[in-house]
């Protein structure tokens, strides 16, 4: 496409500099990704600004750019706008033919489960002989290619590009995690989102979002970005957790249709009958459909919730309920999530994502309901993020667990030991150990556990780097404990 097509009927004030008419083939906000023909956003960002980077852009063949402040050592064409980003979203969104006006997109944001979910999703749909897609913390799928990703959410001219793959590659059905980031600074602006749903609020990102409120607020915008409009032949859906304490928040943000789901009967989809156990979780389906009785692999009452609102979610898409039972008793797990490390030790090893409060007593309240030995949690908290989390995750550890030792995560730019000093003060009893060598830490909780105990590695689940300093090592936690138990050292 043709920059002066790209720009018919763009909406945005804006200033042409440089005036020309070059073929653009494609939009980047990464220098290091432009190629001859890009289109280079010089996003302002929170430690680099990508004006800086508009030579080395030019350099590898750049022929226009999208600024705010006009760069006179460079002699391509500029569109000089306010809102660079904002711009972005239309810009990208044209540039690919506005693919999701004809991709059916579910959008999913919480605080916890939204990895779950999506891959539930995927499960349910392709049982049902559809084609997906999925974006999210763990990667990009379409079909069965996977694509890396660096974020929950990526941004917009990634986004649109993907977006324009799925809809080529005839995908039925996009789920893809929404993250409170991505819809503050708006990177999912201009997506015709058809579903969206809501896992849960508990405290994180606090060092992002000022308050609680703040937060809340950043995702009630998927809700009303449904918007408020009503089409027959494209329904979209609000699927709520009617049981989070800020269920009503998102039910009043958005004017579409609303499904709930819970543990009572005052949603329209509820579970009853659970029972837990260390292999499997049966409960039984309510509301929509009839009495259906579910038999899965996935564990614990937090994933009873995934399932919910993974079922509230095919029901309003049309898939029938003996294919949504099929699936939710197919599937194995989700990696990083409940994951356990595959041993010949009397006793258990489990890998989980869990790294804010709520999500870790979750997990530790399931183990509690099966264990027959002793708990052992081995747990951080990353640097560079939410300090008030910190005493809390060690305090729901020394609550739920028998022994807890007190690692790093990801540092970043902090010195290990003071995190987990702040981490230490919220520990109340003498049961625990402080070990900043996550490896070490793992390993040594290996060696307390004996027959019947069950290890939870908490925090990282499927990552498999760990951020210290400006380094980002391997590093996987499900492989270092697999190893170690490998060795046979008892």
């Amino acid at each position: 496409m043709h920059l002066l097509n790209l720009l018919d009927d763009f909406p945005f004030v804006y200033e042409f500099i440089n005036k020309q008419n070059p073929k653009i083939n494609m939009i980047t906000t990464d220098s290091r990704g432009v190629v001859p023909g890009a289109l280079f956003v010089c996003v302002k960002g929170y430690t680099v600004d990508g004006h800086d980077f508009a030579k080395d852009a030019v350099k590898k063949g750049a022929v226009c750019l999208l600024v705010e402040r006009e760069l006179s050592e460079v002699d391509i064409a500029q569109i000089k706008v306010k809102d660079v980003f904002r711009a972005l979203s239309y810009l990208a969104n044209k540039m690919y033919d506005y693919p999701t006006n004809d991709l059916h997109t579910i959008g999913i944001t919480g605080t916890n489960g939204k990895t779950s979910i999506t891959y539930i999703l995927e499960e349910i749909f392709r049982k049902n002989k559809e084609k997906t897609a999925l974006i999210g913390t763990i990667q990009m799928k379409i079909g069965d290619q996977i694509f890396p990703i660096k974020n929950t959410t990526p941004e917009p001219s990634y986004l649109f590009n993907s977006f324009q793959t799925m809809r080529n590659e005839k995908v039925d059905h996009c789920m893809m995690e929404v993250s409170s980031h991505a819809l503050v600074e708006g990177r999912v602006r201009g997506i015709d989102f058809d579903v969206a749903i809501f896992t849960n609020l508990t405290q994180d990102h606090l060092d992002y979002h000022p308050t609680m409120t703040d937060y809340r607020l950043a995702k009630e915008r998927l809700f009303q970005q449904l918007g408020n409009r009503y089409d027959p032949k494209r329904p979209k859906y609000a699927i709520i957790n009617r049981d989070d304490s800020y269920a009503e928040f998102f039910i009043d943000a958005t004017s579409q249709p609303v499904v709930t789901y819970g543990m009572t009967s005052t949603s329209d989809l509820y579970a009853s009958d659970i029972q837990l156990s260390a292999t499997s979780t049966t409960f039984t389906l309510n509301g929509m459909v009839d009495e259906v009785t579910i038999k899965s692999k996935l564990i614990g009452k937090f994933n009873v919730y995934n399932m919910l609102a993974a079922t509230a979610t095919a029901l309003v898409c049309g898939v029938e309920i003996a294919v949504i039972k099929a699936a939710l008793e197919a599937i194995p797990g989700v990696k990083g999530r409940f994951q356990p490390v595959q041993t010949a030790r009397p006793y258990s090893v489990i890998v989980d994502y869990a790294h804010t409060p709520d999500s870790l007593k979750n997990v530790l309240e399931t183990i509690k309901s099966f264990v027959h030995g002793k708990i052992y949690c081995v747990v951080g908290c990353g640097g560079d993020r939410d300090k008030s989390k910190r005493p809390l995750m060690a305090g729901v550890s020394d609550t739920y667990s028998d022994f807890t030792i007190l690692t790093s995560d990801n540092p970043r730019s902090e010195e290990p030991l003071a995190i987990l000093r702040d981490m230490e003060k919220g520990m109340t009893t003498k049961r625990y150990l402080i070990e900043s060598d996550r490896k070490k830490a793992i390993e040594q909780a290996i060696d307390l556990a004996t027959e019947e105990d069950v290890i939870l590695i908490a925090g990282k689940g499927h990552e498999t780097y760990q951020i210290i300093g400006n380094e980002t090592l391997p590093f996987d936690d499900y492989q270092v404990a697999k190893d170690y138990l490998d060795k046979g050292v008892k």
